[in-house]
């Protein structure tokens, strides 16, 4: 994975898909999930999310971002088990609680809608280079703007991190405890906020300098660095997504 985003780099054929066919393939899976109230049937759409990660050659780099969900599956499974005003068919009971089979089945629906929707995201965002996508949307006549905001949303968060590493590795270097129980974890943790802050403010003037000087804001044609791909099956696939789509909203009214 690259320090500075999250695009795992692979030799795949999820890699080469268009930028654009993946985040149609986002809208049309997570709609998908909801369309469907089966949880057979929504487990299916799960899995295909799940199994094109596979086919990227990413899946594990997605777990860690499932596992930091748990809390919010933890408080669905929690909620809809005790709570759900459709619960009638007692499943287990110790002492004034009570766990309903109904809530059971809508948790477990909203739990995998929750996974597919990290999957389906991970599928763009863990094969895609963010400077391929911006690119290709820029192509399609994005403004440049709005490219850059883009890009730099898609690394902030692996910046920081990349950025706190070295800051960590600089404090133990100087003989701060940076590792150990939980309270010297914390305690060191709050130190190195401040200049973690700091560099990312440096970061942001320095590159709004950068911008300036290369004449960003002109009202002139951009150019670009690479050339632009083309990608096989990119229409066939965004048909075939959309007839998809179009026949679940479909199946949706008319059931």
């Amino acid at each position: 994975m690259d320090a500075m985003t999250l695009y795992v780099p692979r030799n795949s054929l999820i890699h080469r898909l268009d930028p654009l066919t993946k985040m149609l393939y986002i809208i049309v899976s997570i709609a998908a999930a909801y369309l469907l109230d089966n949880l057979w049937e929504v487990a299916a759409v799960m899995l295909i999310s799940l199994g094109i990660l596979l086919l990227g050659k990413v899946f594990r780099n997605i777990l860690p971002v499932i596992a930091l969900s748990f809390l919010l599956i933890l408080s669905i499974v929690i909620v809809q088990g005790f709570f759900n005003p459709a619960n009638e068919t007692l499943l287990y009971e110790l002492g004034p609680i009570k766990f309903y089979k109904e809530g059971l089945v809508i948790a477990l629906r909203l739990t995998m809608r929750v996974i597919n929707m990290v999957s389906a995201f991970g599928v763009l965002v863990l094969t895609t280079s963010p400077t391929e996508l911006v690119e290709r949307l820029q192509q399609k006549g994005m403004s440049p703007k709005i490219g850059y905001v883009i890009l730099s949303v898609l690394q902030i968060i692996p910046q920081l991190r990349a950025t706190y590493g070295k800051i960590q590795d600089a404090q133990r270097s100087r003989g701060m405890e940076t590792e150990g129980s939980l309270f010297v974890r914390i305690k060191a943790f709050f130190p190195l906020l401040g200049p973690v802050i700091l560099n990312a403010l440096n970061d942001t003037r320095e590159r709004a300098i950068a911008l300036d000087v290369r004449g960003f804001d002109r009202d002139t044609p951009k150019t670009y660095l690479n050339e632009t791909k083309s990608y096989r099956h990119s229409t066939l696939l965004n048909i075939l997504l959309l007839l998809i789509l179009a026949g679940l909203i479909v199946w949706r009214v008319m059931g």
